[in-house]
């Protein structure tokens, strides 16, 4: 028998989550990634493949301010993108947690979005 990795479970629920979770212009998708050093978040338009705004612990507005793969950095990056978000007229999204738990940073950033004006 042959054990799964903890990354092919997330990407199994990845896809699944996917396969409900869909973007438009009106109502785009933020999708989170997170690596070993930084926290990435994008809105995206699934019907034209464009991301419409981004934002992650690698922007030089979080770097200068010492920002790293935390719960407070996730915090930053979420309030970021919906700063961004409201720059370009996007208030409602869609969450995609990309198979990640809703917990600690996940939550972080979702919560920071919420706060920062953005309606999931």
């Amino acid at each position: 028998m042959i054990r799964k990795t903890r990354k092919e479970h997330r990407l199994k629920r990845k896809a699944r989550i996917r396969r409900r979770v869909h973007g438009t212009v009106a109502r785009p998708r933020l999708s989170v990634y997170k690596s070993l050093r930084h926290v990435y978040a994008q809105l995206v338009d699934d019907a034209s493949g464009r991301t419409l705004a981004s934002a992650s612990t690698m922007c030089p507005e979080l770097r200068d301010q010492g920002v790293k793969n935390t719960v407070d950095g996730a915090r930053a990056v979420g309030t970021l993108v919906a700063q961004r978000a409201r720059e370009s007229g996007i208030r409602q999204v869609v969450f995609d947690r990309s198979g990640y738990p809703y917990h600690g940073k996940i939550r972080a950033l979702a919560e920071a979005a919420r706060e920062g004006g953005l309606e999931f």
